[in-house]
């Protein structure tokens, strides 16, 4: 049995397959941040965009409250019942969908800005889902609250 030959074959002469991988165009290196792989605390995050919030404690403190709103609104969102606005089901279905699809984007969203893994970024995303799920739960229970009295 005859082993076969552990080189390529030879090309004509216009070709080479001896190109390294960083010659090729298409596999040249793309410039990249510094991407924590790590939670670490601090400001220098990158949330959500490219040089956002840019070292800036002004910045980084709006990054923290728009990620804590944005988990907020998933909570909101998540568990509250759909209103009956519409005797058409087409109509309510469709009204659903958008906000299935808007409550879906955000919680990608929030995934994204804890994918930086920054601690802060990190506790306030659970803070708005805290307190989103806070405040929905206390609002239904004062709801049934209200209704379990006036049978009474």
């Amino acid at each position: 049995m005859e082993s076969m030959p552990m080189s390529p074959p030879a090309m004509d002469g216009n070709t080479s397959m001896n190109n390294s991988i960083g010659d090729s165009p298409m596999m040249t290196p793309m410039t990249t941040t510094n991407m924590q792989m790590s939670f670490y605390w601090g400001k220098d995050a990158v949330v959500l965009f490219s040089g956002w919030p840019k070292e800036s404690l002004g910045l980084y403190i709006l990054a923290f409250f728009f990620i804590f709103l944005l988990a907020f609104a998933v909570e909101f969102l998540s568990h509250t019942p759909p209103n009956k606005l519409s005797k058409s089901p087409i109509a309510s279905a469709s009204i659903q969908a958008v906000v299935y699809a808007f409550r879906t984007s955000l919680v990608y969203l929030v995934m994204l800005a804890v994918m930086s893994f920054n601690v802060g970024i990190f506790i306030a995303a659970v803070a708005g889902h805290t307190l989103g799920f806070f405040v929905v739960k206390v609002r239904a229970l004062t709801v049934a609250k209200g209704t379990d009295s006036n049978e009474v």
